[in-house]
């Protein structure tokens, strides 16, 4: 079985479908890029990955490995986040409530899995920070790290770079692919056709008239790809 099978997988909401019929599958390590126009059901999908919203029909499966960790996922920035009235330590150690079971303080694994991110995303200057404070890329950084006290071997990042500037994004960029490498599969969904040219290995490309999955060479062959770069001036 693959690391995620999504099989004859319809999402929505109230009953009514906005992607029907989708399937497609993952292999630990794979880089998946999500394209798509707004209102194709990309964060819809995702939420269903996640479990937090039922498949009106089909299902998403993990294997023994998946299925055994913890899932790291980085939603879209509201308002009320940016705004979070905590340290940044405070705010990546939150990670780590998914592993405490009923324990109602952080304990010294807690507090050490805490530390190792805050090192690892080279955020250790902002430790005592206010996260309301921070400059967008910071707060990324610090999202990104309490998103790997969950977990570190599965990420899911719904737009990670939106609204950050040029130089924030591209450091966003760099540091996921730089879990990549270390063994993290990565499941994002993004408008950025040259970030997905770039680090993509999978490509998801959700539109109104059905959806194409594979690979990137296969997606920059097919007319959604070739359309997508059309449109992007990509060549």
């Amino acid at each position: 079985m693959s690391y995620i099978e999504v099989k004859d997988l319809s999402i929505g909401y109230d009953g009514i479908s906005i992607l029907e019929n989708l399937n497609f599958s993952l292999e630990s390590g794979d880089y998946l890029f999500i394209l798509g126009e707004n209102g194709a059901g990309k964060s819809t999908l995702m939420k269903t990955i996640l479990r937090l919203i039922k498949p009106i029909s089909g299902q998403v499966s993990f294997d023994d490995e998946a299925a055994k960790c913890k899932i790291g996922y980085l939603p879209q920035q509201t308002e009320a986040q940016k705004d979070f009235p905590a340290s940044v330590e405070e705010v990546v150690l939150s990670g780590t409530l998914p592993h405490m079971g009923k324990r109602f303080f952080y304990g010294r694994k807690e507090k050490e899995t805490a530390r190792v991110n805050i090192e690892r995303l080279g955020i250790e200057n902002l430790r005592k920070k206010c996260f309301r404070e921070l400059s967008g890329g910071q707060k990324q950084r610090v999202l990104l790290a309490r998103a790997l006290c969950a977990a570190d071997k599965l990420l899911l990042l719904d737009e990670p770079v939106s609204g950050l500037d040029p130089m924030a994004t591209e450091e966003m960029y760099e540091l996921t692919e730089r879990l990549h490498k270390e063994g993290t599969t990565v499941i994002m969904i993004s408008h950025d056709l040259n970030a997905a040219y770039k680090y993509a290995n999978k490509v998801l490309h959700l539109s109104e008239d059905g959806y194409f999955f594979g690979s990137l060479d296969e997606y920059l062959k097919s007319s959604q790809g070739f359309n997508t770069q059309e449109k992007e001036g990509m060549k």
